[in-house]
């Protein structure tokens, strides 16, 4: 059973909050438009926020299943500069992580492969029925409707292309990187899954949604 303790459920409260409203204020062309953030803020929750609060959800499940204490803590350094970067015009995404200790000493390296790759591989799940949701809706756009499906469409189409290249980026074969922990575990599971996540990308930036 996945549990949580309390002052994990707040870092990952503020982790979120804070994510969703650099996200909405990035979308709205770094401008504190009240009207734009309205709409702009569900959309940025539905699809940064989700997509950073499975992925670590992810690796905490994989790790408790494993019976190896995992809690998500927030970085305060990480949220400042994430602050700071966006009034640049990005967002330097690195607000916490899942801290992993097995209460028998050691953690595998194939079970640390496994709890690595659960992340990314929930943000491709993720992409994925984004990807398809957005084609759906697509065919479904008229006039009665338009304006309800283009907000829909433009969620999915966010969704999808945050989603592929978080996976993307998270599986980079970099030291504290999730990727660099499945390359060493396993060669083609990390081969075969980043692949699919820079297919994934690609199609993102590439396929007319709008």
């Amino acid at each position: 059973m996945v549990t949580f303790s309390k002052t994990e459920l707040k870092d990952l409260s503020i982790a979120i909050t804070v994510i969703t409203l650099l996200f909405a204020y990035i979308f709205n062309g770094r401008s504190f438009e009240i009207g734009n953030l309205i709409i702009l803020i569900p959309i940025s929750l539905f699809t940064v926020g989700l997509s950073f609060i499975l992925h670590e959800l992810g690796h905490k499940v994989v790790a408790q299943k494993y019976g190896f204490y995992a809690e998500f803590r927030k970085w305060n350094e990480g949220l400042i500069l994430a602050i700071i970067s966006s009034f640049l015009g990005f967002v330097f995404l690195a607000p916490g992580a899942v801290y992993i200790a097995s209460p028998y000493g050691t953690i595998t390296e194939k079970e640390n492969g496994v709890i690595s790759v659960a992340g990314p591989l929930v943000n491709i799940v993720l992409a994925i029925l984004f990807l398809f949701a957005g084609l759906s809706i697509k065919g479904m756009i008229n006039v009665n409707n338009f304006d309800f499906m283009i907000y829909l469409l433009i969620t999915c189409t966010i969704g999808c292309s945050v989603n592929s290249f978080l996976a993307l980026f998270n599986l980079l074969p970099i030291p504290m990187l999730d990727g660099s922990k499945v390359l060493k575990w396993n060669i083609f599971i990390w081969l075969a899954v980043i692949v699919i996540a820079g297919v994934l990308t690609y199609t993102s930036y590439t396929i007319q949604l709008i």
